[in-house]
């Protein structure tokens, strides 16, 4: 029997790394990818698997009973990428958040307690949902204390599916990953912003004195995470994924420059966003015990990432020139920190 697996979020950044993962890892699985398309869909992010014959393109939105219902019954692995992700945004309007986030999540898993499927899900959740970590490093049985809406969503996404695993037997695994960074990442996140501003010779809007602490993770090997947990999981169980590369959002942004050769005379200083979490931090402990471990080194990671975006201007382009819903966000969150 040929494994199915529908990935949620399909068109989106880590959704689409990681089904570019599965062509190269499991090329016999079917691959369903179920998509809303929003603004930071975009179905480019496919190129070279949307051809093979065992994928599969659905556009359709996790909130849709009808939609995902029929998805669910042929399924035997759902990992949940689909959801509202940028902090920024969930400040101006949290409800699409709530909708997506929280409501989608209890969809499928409603889904998947009414066809008795899949064998495993997946739910993708963050670090954030521990709040701001002042020292030390978060472990998965430390309180979640989520500190924006953003965070918040997904800590009720979070649970929602772990009292499925309790309350029904849903086969559920949960993961929280550190900060991602790679190619094909919507160009409002703070890597991508600040390759192509720089590289368009465009101030680096750096929030605050940019002395945040992220813990940055590549996606393929946040991929490598997920498929081990598929496979070696303990259902019940929550997963911190973290890189294990803590740096300040200047030194990061510093870093960039140095490798475009820019100068830090493009760093703009703007006014710190609300309930800006000082610091995150991951004990990766327990995935480590089954086995895993990171294998792209920061500075290799960055900068194949920053050379991704260097030779692939039309991809970022096309969103930032073509896209007035990405104009009037930018506008509306920086324009009034400037």
């Amino acid at each position: 029997m040929t494994t199915t697996i529908l990935v949620t979020g399909g068109a989106g950044f880590i959704g689409s790394n990681f089904i570019h993962y599965l062509a190269a890892h499991h090329p016999e699985w079917r691959v369903i990818n179920l998509d809303k398309l929003t603004y930071a869909g975009n179905l480019e992010n496919l190129h070279g698997v949307d051809e093979r014959p065992n994928y599969r393109f659905v556009h359709g939105d996790i909130a849709d009973r009808e939609t995902v219902a029929p998805l669910m019954a042929e399924c035997d692995y759902v990992v949940n990428f689909a959801a509202e992700t940028h902090v920024d945004r969930s400040i101006h309007d949290a409800g699409d958040f709530i909708r997506t986030d929280v409501y989608g999540t209890f969809v499928l898993l409603e889904a998947i307690r009414d066809a008795s499927r899949p064998r495993r899900f997946v739910q993708i959740s963050t670090d954030e949902v521990y709040g701001e970590i002042e020292s030390g490093s978060a472990k998965e049985t430390d309180a979640i204390a989520p500190r924006n809406p953003y965070s918040a969503s997904k800590a009720g996404a979070d649970r929602l599916a772990y009292s499925y695993f309790v309350t029904y037997g849903v086969p559920v695994i949960v993961t929280r990953a550190s900060n991602n960074y790679g190619p094909r990442q919507f160009p409002e996140k703070v890597i991508p912003l600040f390759v192509t501003n720089a590289l368009e010779n465009k101030p680096l809007p750096l929030y605050g004195d940019g002395l945040q602490v992220r813990d940055w993770l590549h996606v393929d090997d946040h991929c490598r995470g997920i498929d081990l947990l598929l496979h070696e999981g303990v259902l019940g169980e929550t997963y911190n994924i973290g890189g294990g590369h803590e740096l300040p959002n200047l030194e990061l942004t510093r870093q960039v420059l140095r490798i475009l050769g820019k100068p830090e005379s493009l760093v703009a200083h703007v006014a710190d966003r609300p309930g800006h979490d000082r610091r995150y931090s991951l004990d990766t402990a327990k995935l480590r015990g089954l086995g895993w471990s990171p294998k792209v080194p920061f500075d290799e990671g960055l900068r194949a990432t920053v050379a991704w975006y260097r030779e692939n201007p039309g991809w970022w382009q096309r969103i930032k020139s073509g896209s007035a819903e990405y104009r009037r966000f930018h506008e509306r969150h920086y324009g009034p920190r400037s």
